[in-house]
């Protein structure tokens, strides 16, 4: 087993805010969210700020074209414009969990050596990752690839280094030889029982798969 450890700090439950603090981001996070006309006193109440920095952001994201805003006496509505420039980056941040899990399938394909299997597990699984979290990842090494084999080294290691870059945050890396695969997501721990419980396969071979002994 090796683990990578290294620091960052992405909020992967409030990307939105992370990213646009203040009022102006927890009332983007909610609009982005929705595709339906809300009262300026809805909007308040869901992006959890009063009514006056509601009626102080709105303005300026009408202005910007983000919003569109509709007279319904006796209140405005207002709505998120997905098609807008700027909407299309706001959406994209508030779908940052689904976007790195596209993206870790994606880079681990195009390692010279592929892993056999590269599983997501703990909080950013559960899709409860915040600044605090690390990325938690079990990746399977492939058969007669020892674990100090340079290449495999080399390439694991600009991978994880990819992985931090892509989001910040800290990743723990839980590398198992496949030979051990079955036996470890057999096993009554508590760490493997959450893994076969929340674990999400982006890249190869399923958990249900690597449990079977005849896969081995």
């Amino acid at each position: 087993m090796r683990i990578w450890d290294y620091s960052g700090a992405m909020d992967f439950r409030k990307p939105v805010q992370a990213v646009i603090p203040g009022a102006q981001g927890q009332i983007l996070a909610v609009l982005s969210q929705t595709s339906a006309e809300l009262n300026l006193r809805t909007i308040a109440r869901l992006s959890d700020v009063s009514v006056a920095q509601a009626s102080r952001v709105m303005p300026g994201l009408v202005e910007l074209g983000l919003v569109e805003r509709r007279e319904a006496p006796p209140s405005a509505l207002f709505k998120f414009v997905p098609n807008h420039v700027a909407a299309r980056a706001v959406a994209m941040l508030a779908d940052t969990r689904t976007t790195v899990l596209e993206e870790l399938n994606m880079t681990a394909g195009r390692l010279g050596v592929a892993p056999v299997s590269v599983i997501v597990y703990g909080s950013f699984a559960r899709g409860e990752a915040d600044r605090s979290s690390d990325i938690d990842i079990v990746l399977i090494r492939p058969p007669r690839v020892d674990e100090d084999d340079p290449e495999w080294r080399a390439a694991i290691g600009e991978w994880v280094e990819g992985v931090r870059r892509l989001t910040g945050n800290r990743v723990e890396l839980l590398e198992v030889a496949s030979e051990e695969a079955s036996a470890k997501l057999r096993s009554k721990k508590q760490l493997w029982s959450d893994i076969r419980r929340e674990g999400i396969v982006v890249h190869g071979r399923t958990v249900e798969d690597l449990q079977d002994r005849r896969s081995a």
